[in-house]
C-alpha cells in the first residue's frame, strides 16, 4: 500500500526524522492558511499523488507569498499530472503540501529495501540525490552505496556512520545523519515497510540532516496490524476495480490490453500472461482467484473482468489440486449466466475432478471454448479476440 508524501512525513516524525514544517490542503484557501501558520517568507507547493516525478512534471512549486501559494494552489488543484510513473493518464491533483521552504547546501539520497535474494533488509545511500536512483544506478553505478542489515541486530550505529562517510556527508553531521538511517530503519521495521526511500535527503544552511521528501511504500499482507497506517489509505488513488477486487480476496492489478485473465495461483497468472502475450495477444489484468475460489468469487472476477471496457475475450486458466475442477467449472457456469456474458470465453481446466469439470462446461449449453493446455488456449483466445 502507498501512501502520500505528507503523510509519509508524519510517520517518520515520530521516528526522530527531521522533516520540514508543513500542513497538507485540500483548496486554495486552505493552502494560504497552511502558509500563514508556517515560517516564511519561502514556502513549497507540492502536488500529493502516489507517483514519483512530480518535481520534473510541474508538480511542485517555489512561492514566496501567500499570494503566490494561493496561485499555485488553484493551478494545481484538480489539475491531471502526467509523470513518468503514472503513465500516459496521470493522476488527477486533489491534495497539496504546502511547506516551508529549506535552505539546501547539498542533496543526497538514502532508502531501505527488502533484498529478496538475500532476504534481509538493505539500506542503501548516494551522494546524488534529487534524482532517480534507477539513473544513478545506470550511469554512475559506483556512487550507490550498501550496507547488508542483519535482522539480528538491526542497523548498527556503525553502519550507518560508514554509509554516512561513503557518500561525503559533513564530518560535523555524520553522527546527525546516522541517527536520522537509524531512525528511519526502525520506522521501517516496526511499520511493515517495503520501501523507505528519501530523495532527497538534504543537508541545510543551519547544519540540520533532513528528509525533505519521503515516499514510504507498506507489505499490505501485514496491514492487519497496522491499523494506523491503514487509516492513510487514499481510494481515490487506487483503480476502482482494484479496491473492488480486495473485497472478496482478489488479487487483481489492471493492465492495459484487451485479454481478461481469470487464474488460480500468482505464478500461474504470470504465465499465462506471458503465454497470451506470445501469441500475439495483450493480457487486460492480472488476476489470482486463489486456492479456495468459490462460485460467488468467480462470479466477482467475471464482474470486475467485464467492468473493464478494453476487455474482448476472457481466458479462464485453472489448475486444481486444492481447489476441485468441478466446483470452478460450476462457478464460470453460474457467473457466465449471472453477468449475461456475450465476449469469447476460452476455459482450460486441469488436475482434480478435470473430467467432471469439462463436462459441466460442455452440458452448460453456453458459447464456452475449451482448451486442451494452457498454450492451446492461449492461442484460442487471442485467434477469438482478433
Amino acid at each position: 500500500m502507498n501512501i502520500h508524501e505528507y503523510q509519509g512525513k508524519e510517520v517518520l516524525r515520530k521516528y526522530g526524522v527531521t522533516v520540514p514544517e508543513g500542513k497538507v490542503a485540500f483548496t486554495a484557501d486552505e493552502a494560504v492558511e497552511a502558509a500563514e501558520s508556517l515560517s516564511g517568507p519561502v514556502y513549497v507547493v507540492k502536488a500529493q499523488i502516489h507517483a514519483g516525478g512530480r518535481g520534473k512534471a510541474g508538480g511542485v512549486k517555489i512561492a514566496k507569498s501567500t499570494d503566490e501559494v494561493k496561485a499555485y494552489a488553484e493551478e494545481l488543484l484538480g489539475k491531471t499530472l502526467v509523470t513518468h510513473q503514472t503513465g500516459p493518464d496521470g493522476r488527477e491533483i486533489k491534495r497539496l503540501l504546502i511547506e516551508e521552504g529549506c535552505d539546501i547546501k547539498k542533496e543526497y539520497y538514502v532508502g531501505l529495501v527488502l533484498d529478496r535474494a538475500t532476504s534481509r533488509i538493505v539500506l542503501m545511500a548516494s551522494e546524488e540525490g534529487g534524482t532517480e536512483i534507477e539513473e544513478v544506478a545506470e550511469k554512475t553505478p559506483e556512487k550507490i552505496v550498501k550496507e547488508v542489515i542483519d535482522p539480528a541486530v538491526g542497523l548498527q550505529s556503525y553502519q550507518a556512520r560508514k554509509i554516512a562517510f561513503a557518500i561525503n556527508i559533513p564530518k560535523e553531521l555524520v553522527n546527525q545523519a546516522a541517527k536520522f538511517m537509524m531512525g528511519l530503519y526502525t520506522a521501517f521495521v516496526e511499520k511493515d515497510c517495503s520501501i523507505a526511500e528519501i530523495n532527497p535527503l538534504v543537508v541545510t544552511g543551519d547544519g540540520k540532516v533532513m528528509a525533505l521528501d519521503a515516499k514510504l511504500n507498506f507489505d499490505s499482507n501485514a496491514l492487519y496490524r497496522q491499523k494506523d497506517i491503514l487509516e492513510y489509505r487514499d481510494l481515490d488513488e487506487e483503480d476502482p476495480k482494484e479496491i473492488e477486487a480486495s473485497k472478496y480476496d482478489l488479487s487483481y492489478i489492471s493492465l492495459d490490453g484487451n485479454i481478461g485473465c481469470m487464474v488460480n495461483g500468482a505464478g500461474l497468472a504470470m504465465s499465462t500472461m506471458d503465454i497470451i502475450k506470445h501469441y500475439g495477444g495483450e493480457p487486460a489484468n492480472f488476476l489470482d482467484v486463489g486456492g479456495g475460489a468459490t462460485a460467488e468469487k468467480v462470479t466477482e472476477a467475471f464482474k470486475i473482468i467485464l467492468s473493464d471496457q478494453n476487455v474482448k475475450g476472457i481466458f479462464v486458466n485453472i489448475f486444481g489440486g486444492i481447489m476441485k475442477c468441478d466446483v470452478i467449472a460450476e462457478g464460470v457456469v453460474e457467473a457466465t449466466k449471472q453477468v449475461g456474458l456475450t465476449l469469447p470465453l476460452v476455459v482450460r481446466l486441469e488436475g482434480t475432478n478435470v473430467d467432471l469439470g469439462k463436462k459441466i462446461l460442455d452440458e452448460s449449453g453456453l458459447n464456452i471454448t475449451s482448451a486442451e493446455s494452457m498454450a492451446d488456449g492461449a492461442q484460442k483466445i487471442v485467434s477469438l479476440v482478433k
